[in-house]
Order: structure tokens, then sequence, then C-alpha cells
């Protein structure tokens, strides 16, 4: 797959997820196989306005690359600038988002706000496109709600405007993250469109990664909340498109070592104290898969210390050794 210059193969990305797609995730991601990662979402009023969050959300490993930056905004002036921040500081392409459906993100007019206003929405998406020389990307719901399904319509003029690839998160913002995705959805906007269409939403297998371009005729699949505790599944993805066949499920060994690299990272970006409070859920997912794991998922929640959090996963790899582990 083709966005703008860059080639995207095999065609299996990591979705930009607030508070899971930071530097230390996408470096996971990327050496499982995920061949583009884009960055948590960065708000471009809040850049503009030099936040140091912002600034860090956008910070990139040395040779990070093919990497997005998401930007999300309803100003297009505002987004223009941004884009144009974001571009300097080493953007591969730019995102974005008219997917969220967070309150105070949507009250803003923000994320899928943008769904229920065409003229806004295909201006934000003119004026990024004009302030850089990088592709820009656009990551959308479906629609507002299921009697306003404007994904097709908008990703037609996006296309138009200049975007070169769009994902399609295969919900509306009504149904938030409770509802079964409709991969119909994706469908809709292929038929409409010349440029690359990238599926979202309810791949959990690789056996779904392959249905869902089988149905959709997407050309790439995005994979969220899949990957957490198992970013495995770029790998095994890519591995059953070539194979038919699933690679096995990782060792207790091979799990525990990745939790422990995962907070590792994690601290020497953050620094422990904040590090292992944001480690407590990503360490419960990775704890999974075996009898008797609840009782480690939830002394996760307790964690305050890096030695605390690495004695934890220790005794839950003794407790896993000699036990049959599952996919997530």
């Amino acid at each position: 797959m083709q966005i703008g210059s860059i080639t995207i193969d095999p065609p299996v990305l990591l979705a930009p997820m607030a508070g899971v797609s930071n530097r230390a995730f996408r470096a996971i991601a990327r050496s499982q196989g995920a061949t583009l990662c884009t960055t948590e979402m960065v708000n471009a009023n809040a850049l503009l306005h030099h936040s140091a969050k912002s600034y860090w959300l956008m910070e990139l490993d040395p040779g990070e690359t093919p990497v997005g930056i998401q930007i999300a905004g309803s100003d297009p002036d505002v987004m223009a600038a941004a884009a144009r921040e974001a571009e300097a500081h080493g953007a591969d392409l730019i995102d974005i988002n008219m997917g969220c459906p967070v309150p105070k993100v949507v009250k803003n007019g923000d994320g899928s706000a943008l769904l229920t206003d065409e003229d806004r929405a295909v201006a934000v998406v003119e004026a990024v496109v004009q302030a850089v020389t990088i592709p820009v990307t656009v990551k959308m719901r479906a629609g507002w709600d299921h009697d306003s399904i404007t994904a097709p319509a908008l990703a037609e003029q996006f296309e138009r405007v200049g975007v070169k690839a769009v994902a399609v998160h295969a919900r509306t913002r009504s149904d938030q993250y409770v509802r079964p995705a409709n991969w119909d959805f994706i469908r809709q906007v292929k038929e409409r469109v010349s440029i690359p269409v990238i599926g979202n939403g309810d791949v959990h297998t690789p056996a779904d990664a392959l249905r869902m371009m089988e149905l959709t005729g997407c050309d790439a699949v995005m994979i969220g909340r899949a990957s957490f505790g198992d970013p495995w599944i770029f790998r095994r993805i890519s591995y059953y498109w070539q194979t038919g066949e699933e690679l096995p499920p990782p060792t207790a060994d091979e799990r525990a070592q990745m939790a422990l690299w995962h907070l590792e990272r994690m601290v020497a970006i953050k620094g422990e104290a904040v590090a292992v409070r944001e480690m407590r859920k990503q360490l419960a997912w990775y704890l999974k898969g075996t009898p008797g794991s609840a009782q480690y998922r939830q002394r996760c929640y307790a964690l305050n210390t890096e030695a605390e959090a690495r004695a934890l996963v220790e005794e839950w790899r003794e407790h896993a050794q000699d036990q049959e582990l599952a996919w997530n």
C-alpha cells in the first residue's frame, strides 16, 4: 500500500490511541511488525500555545520511520499551523482526528464532532494539506450516529482536496466502543474513493483481519485494542496472510520479557512514578491467559514502584511457567 510516497508493506498498522500509542509502545509494535505507527492525539490549539505535553506527545525515537503525528482541532488555520509544527518535528505524515468520541473533545467541535459539519471538516483537511509537504490522512468514524453515516461522502471530499488515505473506524460516535463494528461502513467508503482505505474496528485475530479485507476491499488493517497485552498481533496477522496458519502463543517467559521491556521503556521515557502508574493497566493486559491470572491482574493496580512491578511480573512468570497460554 502506498500513502503518497510512503510504502506500507505489509499493510498492518498501529492505531493512534490516547494513553497507549506513546514512544514505548510504538517501538514494541514496530518490533512486532507494525509497519506504520501514529502518535497519540495532539491537540492543535494546545500545541500552538506551546504546551509541554503536546511536544512530549510528538517526541519520536531516533530512526522511527515511517511515523504519523495525529492532530485534532476544528479551526482550519490552527490545524494548518499545528501540521507545520508536526512536520518540522519529524513526522512522515499528518493524521487528522475525526474519530475521538470523548465529550471534552467533541464539545469543542473537534474529533468526531467534525463528522456533523461537512464544510468545516473539508476546510480543516484542505488547510492541513496545503500547509505541509508530507502526506495527510484522516482517521474517522462512520458518522455521528446511525441516522447520519457521513464518512463515505466526506471521504470523497477529502480525496478531492488532497488526502492520501483514510482510516475508517467502523462505528459511529454514538456507538462509542460498545456496539459491534459494522464493517459495511468501510466497504461503503472504499466504493467511493480511489485512495487507500484502512479498516479499523473489531479485528481481534489474524482471521478477522483477512476477513475484513475480503469483505470490505480495504487496503490495510489498523489494530487498536487487540494489541493491548498482545503486541504480537501484528506479526501474527502478517504470518497468517503469508501462510494461512496461526503462530503459537508466546510462552510465559516471552510474555513476561515483553512486559518488562515495556516497563523499562516507559520508566526511561516518563520517570518511575508516572511510568508505573500508567503501566498498571498495561501490565494487567500482559498477565492474562492462564487459570488464576486474575489475582495478578488485580494486584497490578496497586503498584507504585518499578521494583514492585518487576517482582509481580516475575511472580506471574513462575505461576504461568508450566501452563498452556492462550492468546488474549
